[in-house]
């Protein structure tokens, strides 16, 4: 009962932020970098509180090259959602961080089975029917691409985090770097600068809740589920975060939308439940993405 709690929990508060992102770009004055600041140093703030508060372990604070990737995720992610659906968003978003760990595991050495394959060009297939040129459903292309971007950048993220010493900890030092990062370009985009009491809270809550705490409940879930529970589970953020655009949002599911869905979520599904992890260690991630 314990995991199906905080499991559920971390899932609705992942789905959140693209509701939250989508609430306040699309409904409020807010602009995106503002909106990226707010919800940055929110979260800084959550998790060094957490740190503080739970004494937790030594075991290392980050890194300048994560916070860079986390940075380029936030950012990424609140432009894109300027004129993304809610659901296309998390789609694309959830579909690139997963595709992202699959390629670095063919990079590192693991091998695909046929199934396998068939997962992967199905899933290429889905994210094709999203874009086919000539119907009016098709997301724009320009946050379409910034969204897959986050994606990767995302990914990129969550492997450096691997095996790199207390998560929380970790997290904590990479969002208050990352805040570097984001004040930099709130000051490039001063010209454009937009701000409301409703947009400031929903950033606020994105960054403190659905971010912040989101991350501390699941990597207290994570321990108690295998890799791969934990790499599926994620697969059902896009589909909360469907329902949320639906209730507060009043969007509406596509057919193209609800069958690039299944493609791409189920391709992904294929390869993750059949996939034999190689034996990843910290040297070698090291290696390939400078963690040290």
């Amino acid at each position: 009962m314990r995991i199906i709690i905080l499991t559920t929990l971390a899932m609705i508060a992942f789905a959140s932020n693209s509701v939250l992102a989508r609430m306040a770009l699309k409904h409020t004055d807010i602009d995106a970098a503002s909106f990226t600041a707010i919800r940055l140093i929110s979260g800084a703030i959550v998790l060094m509180l957490a740190v503080r508060i739970s004494n937790r372990p030594r075991g290392g604070s980050g890194s300048w090259w994560s916070a860079a990737a986390l940075f380029a995720y936030a950012a990424g992610f609140s432009f894109a959602y300027v004129s993304l659906p809610t659901a296309t968003g998390a789609l694309l978003l959830f579909g690139a961080v997963q595709v992202t760990m699959i390629v670095y595991g063919l990079w590192v050495g693991e091998r695909l089975l046929k199934l396998q394959l068939a997962g992967l060009a199905l899933a290429f297939g889905g994210l094709l029917l999203l874009f086919l040129p000539g119907l009016s459903t098709t997301p724009p292309l320009a946050s379409s691409l910034l969204m897959l971007g986050a994606g990767v950048c995302w990914g990129v993220y969550s492997l450096r985090g691997r095996g790199a010493g207390d998560p929380v900890r970790i997290s904590a030092g990479n969002f208050t770097r990352a805040v570097a990062f984001t004040v930099a370009l709130s000051i490039f985009m001063l010209s454009r600068l937009s701000l409301d009491v409703a947009g400031i809270w929903y950033a606020i809550i994105s960054g403190a809740l659905t971010s912040g705490l989101g991350y501390v409940v699941w990597y207290m879930a994570m321990p108690m589920l295998k890799a791969t529970n934990a790499a599926i589970i994620q697969l059902s953020v896009p589909v909360i975060a469907a329902a949320g655009g639906i209730v507060f949002l009043d969007e509406s599911i596509t057919l193209r939308l609800a069958l690039a869905s299944g493609a791409i979520l189920g391709g992904i599904a294929l390869v993750i439940i059949r996939k034999q992890p190689a034996q990843v260690t910290q040297q070698d991630i090291g290696k390939h993405f400078n963690a040290k």
